[in-house]
C-alpha cells in the first residue's frame, strides 16, 4: 500500500549530516583512507567519573521507573550551582530548570509551545538546522539573517526589516557558533534582550558549545545580561562539553513561563531523562572540571596543527578561541560544492560544506578537530599537496 509522507516532512530539506555520512560511506567503500572532519562528535571518552556515576546508578532500582518530566529536584539544583558559580546568574531550580534530552530535542520542541501557525521566526544562517526545522514542525515561518563576516558573523539586528519583527514570535542565537566558531559580547547580547523587549520576541540561546574553548574565562551566558530572564531561554549540553553526545542529556533555563511552557510540551510526547543519565550529568557538572579544560587544550592544539596545514595550501580560516570547529574559507574561483568533492576526491577527507548550513555558508567550509593529531597533521599534509 502506497503511503505518502506529510506536507511538513516534504519542506524538510535532507538533512545534512546523515547526507554527510552517506557519501562518505560510499567513498570509504572503493578503499579510499578517509579522514572524516564533518560530523561534530567527540572521539575521546566520556571522562571515568562520570561512566562510574552512571554504573552505580544504574543498579539502583528506584532509578528503573519513569522519571519526572521536568527532571530531578537534585539534577535542577546542580544546574542552578553551576549557573551562580560559572556566570554569577541566580536561577530557581523549581521553575527556571527543565532537564532535556540533549539540547536538540528541546530545540525542536521549543516552538510548538509559543508558535501558531504562521508566526514567524527570525533564524540565524548559516546555522544548526533545527532552528529551521523546529520552527516548520510547529507551522511556523523561518525567515533568516545572515551571518557575515564583516559584523563577525552576528546577525544585524539593526537590519531586521520592521515588518518581519512585527510578526515575529522567536529570535534564534548560538554562540559560540555553530558552524563558524565565532562568540558573542555581554554588548551584542545586551542589545539583543532590548530588542527582544521592545518588540516582544522570545530570544532562544543555544550553549552546546560554550565550555569548548582553551581559553581560562568562560563564554558569556546570554542570562547574564540585566533583563534577559524577561525575555530568554539558554539551552545547553553536556554533550561537547564532557564528550557525552550518546547520552542525551541537557537542559534549558532562563524565563519561568518559558520553561512552563518547554515543560508542558514534554510531558506530552516524551518520559523524561533517565534519572541514571541525570545523575551522571550532576557527577560531569559537580565533578572535577580538570577534564574540561584538558579537552579545550587539546583542542587549541589540534586546531593549530590543522589551520598550519590550510595556510600551506592558501586557505584562510576565520580566527577563534571557541568550539572544535575551524571555519575555513573555499579557494577563490571554486564553489563550496566543487571544493568539497575535491577534499574528498584528491585528499580523502571529509568536509562539510557551509552552504549546507544556509544559503550565506557558501564559499565556506567547517571542518571537525574529532581526529587525533596524528590524523590530522596527516589532513594537513595532503591539504598542503592540493593545488586549486
Amino acid at each position: 500500500m502506497p503511503f505518502e509522507f506529510s506536507e511538513r516532512l516534504k519542506a524538510l530539506p535532507p538533512y545534512l549530516f546523515k547526507e554527510l555520512d552517506r557519501i562518505r560511506d560510499e567513498v570509504r567503500a572503493r578503499g579510499v583512507d578517509v579522514i572524516d572532519l564533518g560530523v561534530g562528535d567527540p572521539d575521546r571518552p566520556t571522562p571515568g567519573h562520570i561512566v562510574e556515576a552512571l554504573q552505580k546508578a544504574a543498579e539502583d532500582p528506584a532509578n528503573h521507573q519513569y522519571p519526572v518530566y521536568s527532571g530531578m529536584n537534585s539534577f535542577r539544583n546542580v544546574v542552578a550551582g553551576w549557573y551562580r558559580r560559572r556566570h554569577g546568574v541566580e536561577l530557581v531550580p523549581e521553575t527556571e530548570v527543565c532537564s532535556l534530552i540533549g539540547s536538540k530535542e528541546g530545540l525542536a520542541q521549543f516552538p510548538l509551545a509559543f508558535l501558531n501557525p504562521g508566526d514567524a521566526s527570525l533564524v540565524p544562517e548559516p546555522s544548526y538546522p533545527v532552528y529551521r526545522s523546529g520552527t516548520l514542525f510547529a507551522g511556523g515561518v523561518s525567515h533568516y539573517m545572515p551571518l557575515l563576516a564583516k559584523n563577525g558573523f552576528l546577525p544585524d539586528l539593526g537590519a531586521i526589516d520592521p515588518g518581519i519583527l512585527a510578526k515575529a514570535k522567536i529570535i534564534y542565537v548560538n554562540y559560540p557558533n555553530n558552524p563558524t566558531g565565532a562568540p558573542a559580547s555581554p554588548g551584542f547580547y545586551a542589545e539583543l534582550v532590548d530588542l527582544a523587549r521592545r518588540h516582544g520576541l522570545i530570544v532562544v540561546s543555544d550553549a552546546a558549545y560554550s565550555e569548548v574553548t582553551w581559553l581560562d574565562r568562560p563564554h558569556p551566558s546570554i542570562l547574564e545580561t540585566p533583563g534577559a530572564k524577561d525575555v530568554a531561554v539558554e539551552f545547553h549540553s553536556l554533550s561537547k562539553t564532557y564528550n557525552m553526545t550518546g547520552w542525551r542529556i541537557g537542559w534549558a533555563a532562563g524565563n519561568a513561563t518559558l520553561i512552563k511552557g518547554l515543560g508542558l510540551v514534554k510531558s506530552n510526547v516524551d518520559s523524561g531523562v533517565f534519572q541514571a543519565v541525570q545523575l551522571a550529568g550532576m557527577a560531569a557538572l559537580e565533578g572535577p572540571q580538570e577534564c574540561v579544560a584538558e579537552m579545550g587544550r587539546l583542542y587549541g592544539e589540534r586546531r593549530r596543527t590543522l589551520v598550519e596545514g590550510l595556510a600551506k595550501a592558501g586557505i584562510e580560516v576565520l580566527e577563534t578561541d571557541y568550539t572544535f570547529y575551524v571555519w575555513a574559507t573555499v579557494p577563490k574561483g571554486l564553489g563550496t560544492a566543487d571544493f568539497v568533492t575535491a577534499l574528498l576526491e584528491q585528499a580523502g577527507i571529509v568536509a562539510t560544506p557551509g552552504n549546507g548550513f544556509g544559503p550565506s555558508g557558501e564559499g565556506y567550509v567547517r571542518l571537525a578537530l574529532v581526529q587525533e593529531i596524528p590524523r590530522l597533521r596527516e589532513a594537513a599534509d595532503r591539504l598542503a599537496k592540493l593545488r586549486f
